[in-house]
């Protein structure tokens, strides 16, 4: 084996061990969640859809006067629980049509567990499974990157 073999075993290596540790150490907050769209119940559809365009997002978050969330309305929702039942948007207010107490997690959450409708465990979900997701969704970037190379721009998609 050349000079140039070793080197690149030995950074590869690092790199294993430095993803490994990630793995089984990092939390959800390393993912860099976006700031979320908090809105009263007493607030219409109308003006959930708009400020979720606004900021382009999926949801909003239901939240009562002291912060504390109270629910979740998705774009699923306003297709399922507004237009498909025929309700005005712009006069129906998102304590009607949010899901109540959703789950949820905290920053510092690594495992979480999958349960049935009757709340039966059927499953866990760990850092590492949205990992091996997200590698398995986009092989060609993953596999691509040159050793070492980190995204400068990730929210912006070339061509290539």
């Amino acid at each position: 084996m050349g000079e140039f073999e070793d080197e690149y075993s030995a950074a590869l290596e690092g790199e294993v061990r430095e993803t490994r540790g990630a793995l089984l150490n990092d939390t959800i907050s390393v993912l860099g969640p976006a700031d979320p769209i908090c809105l009263p119940g007493t607030a219409t559809v109308h003006e959930a859809v708009e400020t979720m365009l606004a900021r382009r997002q999926a949801g909003v978050l239901i939240t009562d006067a002291a912060g504390r969330l109270t629910g979740i309305f998705t774009e699923r929702d306003v297709l399922t629980r507004v237009v498909g039942k025929g309700l005005d948007a712009r006069k129906t207010v998102l304590d009607k049509v949010m899901t109540r107490n959703p789950e949820a997690l905290t920053a510092r959450d690594r495992t979480v567990p999958l349960v049935d409708a009757e709340r039966r465990p059927i499953g866990v979900v760990t850092v590492n499974d949205v990992i091996r997701w997200l590698a398995n969704l986009f092989p060609e970037a993953v596999l691509n990157l040159p050793p070492g190379d980190t995204l400068k721009r990730p929210s912006e998609i070339d061509a290539g």
